[in-house]
């Protein structure tokens, strides 16, 4: 990408910090985007700047790739920016931390994202990121039951909350534009996070949000032009990719709450729902939660989880539950993954019952940092 590209993507972008130094507005918070939430920016963006995988910047020598095919991948990830997953148009939100918590959640809903920077104005820098996780956890600590009414959710502003959870608050992990998607996929995997903005610290713009969905399909992509490795030929019970022992299920009945508990615990984004003879019928994720924010149903958590996949909303965020075998092959792993856009695989047998599970950070680790010899320490 020439610098004439880049200086023009910047040009276009308003951040927090340059329209607060600019404008007239109260310091207390970013220029407000949007009527129904004080203290957020609901920030469009529509760039005629397109991004091309030819350009002569990142151009990788493909007899340097066939020297080692198990290093392909990483390679033509360290040959790629942050920069190339950045769409010609993509909306981020943005919030002041002295927004209020449940306020944000239903902001998160209404704009169809699932996380958004923080941004603290006593500090004029962003300082975290708010989650669905967030979500969780304050439902996890302050529900008592459907006859006691959560003021925490009600009444806190998120630098409240934040403050009341500091222990368990991750320090804000970003990447700038120019950073490779190599570091992309290793800061992500090595922090244990599922999402990253792309902040440019000369003008204070973020930019976007790279998550291992994104950057897989971006790889996914490319794949067929690049040299194709040994093991993308080789199954996953071979390869040894995934999780197989201590794998948390729920059943239909189990209290959405307990549900909860099992992603806090354990720190999983998702369980396999199963029946009684064991056999997968359903999954519960994370994502799943925010509709007890849609739906205003966080009140009663002593529902079940059947009862809770109800309200799912079919035409929009639902994933599906999608399973693959442990003699599957990996390149067919990948594609599964990647058509169905989807964040995880239920490994099963040849009868659905639960076997593992293979997420995509288990696939990029894989892929593109264990052949360049890191390999992290495994969590959920």
């Amino acid at each position: 990408m020439s610098k004439k590209r880049k200086l023009s993507l910047r040009l276009k972008i308003i951040s927090p910090l340059k329209a607060l130094a600019n404008s007239h507005e109260p310091k207390s918070a970013p220029p407000i985007r949007n009527h129904e939430h004080t203290h957020a920016i609901i920030f469009k963006r529509d760039d005629s700047v397109r991004f091309s995988l030819d350009s002569d910047l990142d151009k990788l020598d493909i007899e340097d790739l066939d020297e080692n095919t198990e290093q392909a991948f990483a390679k033509f990830m360290r040959a790629h920016k942050c920069y190339d997953l950045i769409p010609t148009s993509a909306k981020l939100v943005i919030f002041d931390t002295l927004l209020n918590v449940k306020k944000a959640f239903f902001a998160l809903v209404y704009n169809g994202v699932r996380a958004a920077p923080l941004w603290d104005s006593s500090k004029q820098d962003y300082v975290g990121m708010l989650t669905i996780t967030d979500f969780i956890l304050i439902l996890h600590k302050y529900y008592k039951s459907p006859l006691v009414k959560m003021d925490e959710l009600e009444e806190h502003k998120i630098a409240t909350w934040r403050e009341a959870l500091s222990e368990k608050i991750k320090p804000f992990v970003y990447i700038e534009p120019d950073a490779s998607l190599y570091d992309a996929v290793k800061t992500l995997i090595s922090n244990h996070v599922h999402r990253l903005p792309v902040i440019d610290r000369v003008t204070g713009n973020a930019l976007y949000i790279l998550t291992h969905k994104r950057i897989l399909r971006f790889l996914y992509l490319c794949i067929n032009e690049l040299p194709k490795p040994g093991f993308m030929h080789q199954t996953l019970d071979e390869l040894n990719i995934g999780t197989f022992q201590n794998v948390v299920t729920a059943k239909t009945s189990t209290p959405v709450i307990e549900a909860l508990n099992m992603f806090v615990n354990h720190r999983i984004s998702a369980v396999p729902v199963v029946d009684d003879q064991g056999k997968v019928v359903n999954i519960y994720a994370k994502f799943d939660v925010i509709n007890l924010a849609a739906e205003k149903t966080y009140n009663n958590l002593d529902i079940t989880i059947d009862q809770a996949l109800k309200h799912r909303h079919k035409e929009s965020w639902f994933e599906g539950v999608v399973n693959c075998l442990v003699t599957d092959k990996l390149e067919d792993v990948i594609v599964k993954l990647v058509q169905a856009e989807v964040h995880r695989l239920v490994i099963v047998d040849v009868e659905t019952h639960v076997k593992g599970i293979v997420s995509l950070s288990d696939i990029l680790t894989f892929l593109v940092l264990k052949p360049m010899g890191y390999e992290p320490n495994k969590k959920s």
